[in-house]
């Protein structure tokens, strides 16, 4: 079992920058990925971003790229999102997810079996 909670949601004016953070617990010695996800309210939930543990390679929405950094912290099991140049697209509910599989796409949401309660994210025009 794998815990992760998201933090560093918020308002912020279009063109600011944002980072979240994703404590994981429990487990995480078995996580392979972790990921950002978005949801919009009657929208599917997206892939925003991932991240393959041990090997350090990201995967990006390409929508994203350039905007938009995954990076980690293995010695204090933390991923972060670092999001800059925000438009009001972007506002949305941000969920860390995690996956103890190998899996084969890296921004699919059935990929991860571990998800986060989320954290708000509102950019204001």
């Amino acid at each position: 079992q794998v815990q992760l909670v998201e933090s560093g949601g918020g308002s912020v004016q279009a063109g600011g920058s944002l980072r979240l953070s994703c404590a994981a617990s429990g487990d995480t010695y078995s996580s392979k990925y972790m990921a950002w996800f978005r949801q919009v309210p009657g929208k599917e939930r997206e892939g925003v971003a991932s991240i393959h543990i041990r090997a350090g390679i990201t995967y990006y929405r390409d929508a994203l790229k350039g905007r938009f950094t995954i990076s980690q912290d293995n010695a204090k099991n933390m991923v972060y999102l670092q999001m800059n140049s925000l438009t009001s697209e972007d506002t949305a509910m941000y969920y860390c997810a995690a996956s103890t599989q190998y899996i084969i796409k890296a921004l699919l949401t059935s990929s991860y079996k571990y998800w986060g309660q989320g954290t708000q994210v509102t950019v204001s025009s």
